[in-house]
């Protein structure tokens, strides 16, 4: 059975959307990302939609549900590398994506996550103290 891959990077985990999500495979990366907060105490996911070219009420859907179950289970979902394209069809559905927050590549989703997390503050004060 087909499974989009999450990667733990530290405290955050990655998805790479790389192929065409039906309604099945969305459904089970929903419950695979939900689980993987829980079981990792993930504090952010960073999701990578960098290859879909096509994206429909439903999938706007799923990503707009993780970003609340992630919120739920304190963690921050950040979407990055959404096309022109994906973006004009989302706002033509109406969807907001309400608590989705975006960037335009994975580096800039990263440190907006560190951002958001408290994580920036968290490696800067590391950093100061090595100093010493």
């Amino acid at each position: 059975m087909e499974r989009i891959p999450i990667l733990k990077m530290g405290q955050f985990l990655l998805v790479t959307i790389q192929v065409d999500l039906y309604d099945r495979l969305a459904l089970d990366l929903e419950a695979d990302l939900v689980g993987q907060i829980t079981q990792l105490n993930a504090r952010g996911v960073l999701i990578d939609i960098s290859a879909v070219s096509i994206v429909d009420s439903f999938m706007g859907r799923i990503l707009s549900n993780i970003a609340s179950m992630a919120r739920i289970l304190d963690a921050v979902t950040v979407v990055v590398g959404m096309q022109p394209a994906v973006a004009i069809t989302l706002v033509e559905l109406g969807l907001s994506l309400t608590g989705v927050y975006t960037a335009l590549n994975v580096e800039k989703g990263l440190d907006l996550l560190r951002i958001k997390t408290g994580a920036a503050q968290a490696v800067s004060t590391d950093a100061d103290s090595s100093d010493d």
